[in-house]
């Protein structure tokens, strides 16, 4: 298996929480289940620390990283900038049929939503935002917004909403869906950042961040700004 294979592999694992946050990384379960060996199993999991997404502990090997109210903050900010941009550029670079398609994922999850189907309305809630992304047809932003994401996909796509949280989220999907429509560049802009404002305070409110000063300790040791010491 090539070395951006098992990246890929062990980043979509941690991304979709079968390694919850803190928890001690099953290396050599790891290792069967891609059949790889250890050597580049820990050579991905330097690559994914870089990210973000795993501590590397010197001599005890790594855990999946825990997301702290200062990392939900700066990184809902960054991706808040990144889908803005995405949605100024899909306006201009968007065909017809790419807007079809996008209304059509919309269909679906506001029949999810009606049906109280929370996780299948974030399936296509999270297709809308990614068609997006791609619409704008800029790989570089493309490339900076899968590794900003990644780290907050989890929460974003599986945070609890309440009945009025939820029916606000959706009519601002309506407007996320009639701007692009009408190739509003500046108006999708506005209404993704401010979408992704209020996404951020749920997640927040949900719990999925715990307090600086509780990771703290982890994040200032040597070995995770080398990346490197894995027993």
């Amino acid at each position: 298996m090539l070395h951006e294979d098992v990246v890929s592999q062990l980043r979509n694992i941690l991304v979709e929480g079968e390694v919850p946050p803190g928890a001690r990384i099953p290396e050599r379960d790891l290792c069967v289940r891609l059949h790889v060996s250890r050597t580049p199993l820990r050579e991905a999991l330097k690559v994914l620390a870089a990210e973000g997404l795993v501590l590397l502990l010197p001599n005890r090997g790594a855990r999946a990283a825990k997301l702290t109210s200062k990392d939900v903050h700066d990184l809902f900010e960054v991706c808040q900038g990144l889908e803005g941009l995405a949605g100024e550029l899909a306006c201009e670079r968007i065909s017809d049929s790419g807007i079809d398609a996008v209304a059509k994922a919309h269909k679906a999850m506001v029949q999810h939503y009606r049906d109280g189907n929370l996780l299948q309305y974030y399936v296509y809630n999270r297709m809308i935002h990614e068609a997006i992304v791609d619409a704008a047809g800029n790989p570089a932003l493309s490339q900076l917004y899968e590794s900003v994401t990644a780290r907050i996909r989890r929460a974003r796509y599986v945070t609890p909403m309440t009945p009025p949280r939820w029916a606000v989220a959706v009519q601002e999907h309506d407007a996320i869906l009639n701007a692009l429509q009408r190739r509003d560049g500046i108006g999708l802009a506005h209404i993704l950042r401010a979408h992704l404002r209020h996404k951020r305070e749920e997640v927040t409110r949900a719990g999925f961040a715990e307090a600086e000063h509780q990771n703290v300790t982890q994040s200032s040791s040597p070995a995770n700004h080398r990346g490197a010491d894995i027993a």
